[in-house]
């Protein structure tokens, strides 16, 4: 591997397939390389499970038992605001830059987010999406590592060597990108507009399941009433997904959920869920699909939580 070999990957689209992964990690320096300054390319293991998860698995379990070799773990339930009530607000700049630094990634590294095997994709787009807001803008999601498995591409597993996981010295983020961020004053004001004539016509998207959206199925969290906020449209996230692979349906049928829903994709939709997490599944779909403008797609931080 030459030089100038390792310059010019690259990888074309925010959202992209076992195949191009693959192809574009023979390209770089092994993601556990400390003697290479070049650009890395990093994956990054984002499996999050809901605390009602029957099988009581943790995101960091299925990383142990198997992931792409070289991954770091990207953990949700720690990366976050802790002086928040709430259970996955955005954590802050310097909180993320620890957060980065402890994993390993250095600022201009290319990050590939993935799921876990079981559920195809899920929580890897809320990681991928915070670090777009923290101005990592090399990052993509990988679709996903259910196929990477099932197409034959490598894994490894177990607890990785101290050796390859260490710290880098990511600066703490000097912008935020608040406009890909919905805060609850405005969701407030939102739903109490709704159906008003003058209204602003934005469109709220809720992946959360139809049964938790329309108050007949109770949610993952203890004292937590169901329901939806006035005006929202439950779009869950297995409708934008293949049945069989968990993977994002292709951009054409993802175009035809969102117009089976009646979205608009000529005015402002955000996407909102449980806490955060799965609102970032939409919020990829609608860019893989090419729906709406890219600065009128936002998602509602905390959520219905």
């Amino acid at each position: 591997m030459n030089h100038q070999q390792i310059r010019s990957f690259s990888l074309p689209t925010y959202i992209i397939t076992p195949s191009q992964l693959s192809q574009t990690l023979s390209k770089t320096p092994p993601p556990t390389s400390k003697i290479s300054t070049s650009p890395r390319l990093i994956p990054l293991c984002a499996s999050w499970f809901l605390p009602n998860d029957p099988q009581h698995r943790t995101g960091h379990s299925v990383y142990i038992q198997r992931r792409i070799p070289g991954a770091r773990f990207f953990d949700l339930d720690a990366v976050k605001d802790h002086d928040s009530p709430y259970p996955h607000m955005l954590p802050t700049a310097d909180a993320f830059a620890s957060a980065m630094s402890a994993l390993g990634i250095r600022r201009d590294d290319t990050v590939v987010v993935y799921d876990s095997l079981e559920q195809g994709i899920f929580s890897a787009p809320r990681v991928g999406w915070t670090l777009r807001v923290f101005g990592h803008g090399r990052v993509h999601i990988l679709n996903n590592f259910k196929l990477w498995v099932e197409q034959g591409y490598p894994t490894e597993s177990g607890e990785p060597a101290e050796a390859k996981m260490e710290k880098s010295e990511y600066p703490a983020p000097e912008t935020f990108d608040s406009g890909r961020v919905v805060k609850f004053a405005e969701i407030k004001d939102i739903a109490r507009d709704f159906g008003k004539e003058g209204a602003e016509g934005i469109q709220i998207l809720d992946a959360r399941s139809q049964g938790r959206w329309a108050g007949t199925e109770a949610e993952p969290r203890p004292g937590l009433s169901s329901g939806h906020i006035p005006g929202s449209i439950s779009i869950p996230v297995p409708s934008l997904l293949d049945p069989q692979t968990k993977a994002f349906l292709p951009p054409k049928e993802l175009q035809k959920v969102f117009e089976s829903k009646g979205i608009d994709p000529t005015k402002p939709i955000i996407s909102s869920c449980g806490t955060g997490v799965t609102a970032a599944v939409i919020d990829a779909a609608l860019e893989m699909a090419d729906y709406g403008h890219f600065m009128d797609r936002r998602l509602y931080d905390g959520s219905w939580t």
